[in-house]
């Protein structure tokens, strides 16, 4: 997997408000869907780069984030497969999908020039960033081997 660091993510970040709205779903995915996240929702679960410059996930499970585009046909391609790994892996891991559309601060967070793009968030450690669509194996294994880890 040609997983880059996520290193300068803060970088990219700007604080001017933008993105504030209630969020679209429920917070926590007990039932094994894919979470629509919105900047409020990661700030509030995921990183409050606002007030933080190093990196401390929030969350009390792995996590995924799909940075996708309607329009964008691989986007629309790993849709299926990130909900079907949101089943699998109910109870271990939370799988969110962000809309780089409408959420633009938080693609510029992510760099997000080209998508999808996959956040993969362990528990400890830094993120790492997945660019481009790939089978379901090649997704599973990054869980097995990155945010399960034992």
């Amino acid at each position: 997997m040609a997983a880059l660091v996520f290193s300068s993510m803060l970088a990219y970040a700007c604080t001017d408000g933008a993105g504030k709205k209630q969020a679209e779903t429920q917070d926590t995915a007990q039932d094994g869907s894919v979470i629509v996240m919105n900047k409020d929702m990661f700030v509030k679960d995921v990183f409050d780069y606002e007030k933080s410059k190093e990196w401390k996930y929030k969350g009390d499970k792995p996590a995924i984030i799909d940075l996708y585009a309607d329009w964008c046909g691989p986007c629309r391609m790993t849709a299926p497969i990130m909900k079907e790994l949101a089943k699998e892996y109910a109870g271990k891991i939370v799988i969110y999908k962000v809309n780089v559309d409408k959420e633009k601060e938080l693609a510029a967070l992510f760099n997000a020039t080209s998508i999808p793009l996959f956040v993969f968030i362990p528990m400890q450690g830094e993120p790492q960033l997945f660019r481009g669509a790939a089978d379901k194996a090649t997704y599973k294994k990054a869980i097995d081997d990155f945010l399960l880890k034992k």
